[in-house]
């Protein structure tokens, strides 16, 4: 009778999975938890924007043009795109921490190999590969933080360590500022994989997510998982931990399947989640990525001015990430992302419709702009984690990122060619439009997620 007590009580704890991770205080598991992603997130950064910051140096070197240009931004793009779909179906299938480790390992060897380059074409291959890992590993740890996260606050607890991809980024533009010109391109790469390489044995570290483990059927490890962290908040029990609330939603066990992405409620959020996507990276990605090279070949200025003009660029697009997680618990994630495409939109229309030369104008208000891109650029994976349910979070995260490296991998291409025939007013247009179109697609097809459990807001189909 003992037994069967302890089974049946077993049982309904490893069921109860929402409602525990609900109970949990932020703690110190909690804070290393994140640093531990953070700390990837932060050479993701680094390492996603070397190739803007390198650039400069090769287009001389390797007697690159436009065309050229584009084709070696996209091909780090075309990567993380098949990484993200590819990770995505192997995290449902085989875990969080497990497939993350295996993204972490080709990012930081495809880095080391980049430095080995030696022309366009090994570059791009070597890319492609860095992108693999890179495109593979960023939807999954939107998907295992988020599953870790209380419902009130969880866009601050969520977006708080991805704060540091933008500083990766304008780490970026720091040391290549000194690196480049002073010891070669080839060590930007370099730098980058050093400490991501080191980051492998923290990644050991991780708990599997409760979440996932449960809506796998596997409601014995789900709970033995729980009970560890639980363990670790409640110092062994010393500690009491809340009560656990009442009314949460069990998490339900289900397989993951792709056309369950497209089944009842989950059809208009998966197509206009793809649309903001699309239309916020192709500014985000053709700004970040190209503005040094637009420096350089259409305001001919200087490889130190070029190098600058993009830093300034990424770290004034820290800053609006910065507000993305002050203001996103507060607005609410639907008013402050919509708001956000229209003044990210505003100052590039502006620079289409005045046709100004002057680089200082330029710089003002394409720094306007990824200002207001800041927020979208941090916002938008935990915003895409929180619309799927626990089997399809990861898949429906890797796919939607997918678009982003579609987007992200298409717009240097087409700035390559709009370039020397249409002219960069023509860039600023395409920058605009794709801006007021995500406005459009947030306010009239996105769902508020703001409070709410992740099982209540997304049920499984």
């Amino acid at each position: 009778m003992v037994q069967e007590t302890t089974a049946a009580a077993t049982a309904i704890s490893a069921q109860q999975i929402a409602a525990r991770i609900e109970r949990l205080p932020v703690s110190r598991w909690h804070t290393k938890m994140r640093l531990i992603i953070g700390t990837a997130w932060f050479f993701d950064g680094f390492d996603a924007l070397t190739i803007a910051f390198v650039l400069p140096a090769l287009i001389p070197m390797w007697k690159l043009g436009p065309e050229q240009i584009g084709l070696l931004i996209a091909a780090g793009y075309a990567g993380q795109a098949i990484g993200s779909v590819a990770a995505g179906w192997a995290a449902e299938r085989y875990g969080r921490t497990r497939v993350m480790l295996w993204m972490l390992v080709i990012f930081t060897l495809g880095s080391f190999s980049c430095a080995a380059a030696w022309s366009l074409g090994s570059m791009m291959v070597l890319r492609f590969i860095q992108g693999l890992g890179l495109g593979g590993e960023i939807p999954i740890m939107h998907a295992y933080v988020n599953e870790f996260a209380r419902a009130q606050g969880r866009g601050r607890f969520s977006l708080s360590y991805q704060v540091l991809f933008p500083v990766g980024i304008v780490a970026t533009g720091l040391v290549a500022r000194w690196v480049v010109p002073n010891f070669g391109w080839q060590w930007m790469f370099i730098i980058g994989g050093v400490p991501a390489l080191l980051a492998i044995p923290a990644r050991l570290l991780l708990i599997e997510s409760p979440r996932w483990l449960a809506s796998r059927g596997r409601l014995s490890e789900a709970d033995a998982a729980m009970s560890r962290i639980e363990a670790i908040v409640s110092d062994n029990g010393r500690v009491p931990l809340p009560p656990l609330p009442a009314n949460l939603p069990l998490v339900q066990t289900a397989t993951s399947r792709f056309g369950d992405l497209f089944k009842g409620i989950y059809r208009q959020r998966t197509l206009s989640l793809w649309g903001l996507w699309i239309c916020s990276y192709i500014c985000i990605y053709g700004i970040t990525a190209w503005f040094p090279t637009i420096a350089r070949t259409v305001y001919k200025l200087s490889v130190p001015e070029s190098l600058n003009y993009g830093l300034i660029v990424a770290f004034v697009n820290m800053l609006g990430t910065l507000v993305c997680v002050g203001l996103v618990d507060v607005t609410g994630r639907k008013s402050l992302y919509t708001v956000s495409f229209v003044l990210s939109a505003l100052p590039l229309l502006y620079l289409w419709f005045d046709g100004t030369s002057d680089p200082q104008t330029v710089l003002w208000l394409a720094s306007m702009s990824a200002f207001a891109l800041g927020v979208l650029a941090l916002g938008m994976g935990m915003f895409t984690a929180e619309n799927y349910p626990n089997h399809m979070r990861a898949l429906g995260g890797g796919i939607a990122n997918a678009w982003l490296r579609a987007a992200s991998m298409v717009t240097p291409a087409l700035i390559g060619y709009m370039l020397p025939r249409a002219g960069i007013n023509a860039v600023w247009l395409l920058f605009g439009v794709s801006a007021l179109l995500g406005a459009v697609i947030c306010a009239l097809f996105s769902i508020e997620t703001r409070g709410r459990v992740l099982e209540e807001l997304s049920p499984a189909p």
